[in-house]
């Protein structure tokens, strides 16, 4: 019995990458960002920013992997599920999420705000669309920090979101 239990879950675990990808992939397709129900969602919200460009997935993972260092920030984090996708095998439109921040901010956010902290860093999105082209979103910072009602945090984002502008823009021209 014992056995059995243990069989089981190491099948489930071998395929988990394919579940993954089977309960996940329509999220990141392109295509449901597009679709025409976007509108009945509020997508794109309040304080959220979307740059469409002509470059390939590629060049804009490479264009704003540049200009986040050239605005003098950290890039954090990085994933991407196209990228797992692709160790399993199969083949997804390319998305990834940038989380981007640097020390003196953080530093500054939690003495504002110490539940603000979750917010850290802050994201870039990365999406590849049908024709080959790619997509940059991200939330502004002042959006981002909004719900804490901190005026030391309304300071540091509305800084933060000239950085931000600024390395989207780098990324995208």
């Amino acid at each position: 019995m014992i056995r059995r239990r243990y069989g089981l879950i190491g099948f489930i675990l071998k395929s988990l990458p394919l579940f993954t990808v089977v309960l996940f992939g329509s999220v990141v397709s392109p295509s449901l960002f597009m679709s025409g129900a976007q509108a009945d969602q509020g997508y794109p919200y309040e304080g959220m920013v979307v740059m469409k460009t002509e470059k390939s997935f590629k060049a804009l993972t490479d264009d704003l992997t540049a200009s986040i260092k050239a605005n003098k920030m950290g890039l954090v984090t990085r994933a991407s599920a196209s990228g797992g996708a692709a160790k399993a095998g199969i083949t997804i439109p390319g998305n990834m999420v940038v989380g981007v921040y640097r020390n003196d901010f953080a530093r500054r956010m939690l003495t504002a705000s110490i539940p603000a902290g979750i917010e850290a860093p802050i994201r870039f999105y990365l999406t590849e669309s049908s024709d080959g082209t790619s997509v940059l979103t991200y939330r502004k910072p002042t959006a981002v920090f909004a719900p804490y009602n901190s005026a030391d945090l309304d300071v540091m984002a509305k800084e933060l979101d000239g950085i931000f502008e600024a390395i989207a823009k780098g990324a995208t021209q």
